[in-house]
């Protein structure tokens, strides 16, 4: 169960994947500028990357390692992502043309977020059991919600802040990232600390 528990806050807080690792940058940059889309944008990732591990887990043990076609995960991970992306986008067309209309591009180009793609890899690296793989999901996809979410708080600041002109815009918004990020450096040794 410890272990468990350091997998899942290490993914959320000290090995974030946009913050620390810099994967998925484009949908943090991109849909941060409003709270709903940066919620909904949260939502789509979270359900993609359990999903992928979910399924990338057997089709890697089972089919590819036993076959030695480990050289192919990528191209095998990459179309289970585009699956999944491809059901959120349907549901959300269905449902909630809203949430659809205001994630445009960004909603497809979670096939290609690095984040979504790390994390499958990293869980084949790392050689996460099952649980493991869908626990590091968890806290990856919650990691991303939290940089994502404090983000757009961020920013919702940044743009209703008296800043000079030469900063508004993509320089006040890189600053601000930057910012967020060197806090979350922060919490590095504090996971292992409360739960080593």
């Amino acid at each position: 169960m410890k272990e468990m528990l350091v997998i899942l806050f290490s993914a959320i807080l000290v090995d974030n994947f946009v913050l620390s690792k810099f994967m998925g940058i484009c949908p943090f940059l991109g849909v941060s500028k409003k709270m709903d889309s940066a919620i909904g944008m949260s939502g789509a990732v979270i359900f993609v990357m359990l999903m992928a591990s979910a399924m990338t887990y057997p089709i890697y043990r089972y089919l590819l390692l036993p076959n030695h076609l480990e050289y192919l995960n990528t191209m095998a991970f990459i179309l289970v992502i585009a699956l999944f992306v491809q059901l959120v986008e349907i549901i959300l067309k269905k449902y909630v043309k809203s949430l659809y209309q205001a994630l445009g591009v960004y909603l497809p180009l979670i096939t290609t977020n690095c984040a979504v793609l790390g994390v499958t890899l990293l869980n084949i690296e790392s050689e996460y059991t099952f649980l493991e793989s869908i626990v590091n999901a968890l806290g990856a996809g919650l990691g991303f919600t939290l940089a994502l979410i404090l983000f757009a708080g961020v920013r919702e600041r940044v743009d209703a802040a008296d800043i000079p002109k030469t900063f508004k815009g993509v320089p006040s918004t890189l600053i601000a990232a930057s910012i967020v990020s060197i806090v979350f450096m922060g919490f590095g040794g504090m996971v292992e600390g409360i739960f080593g």
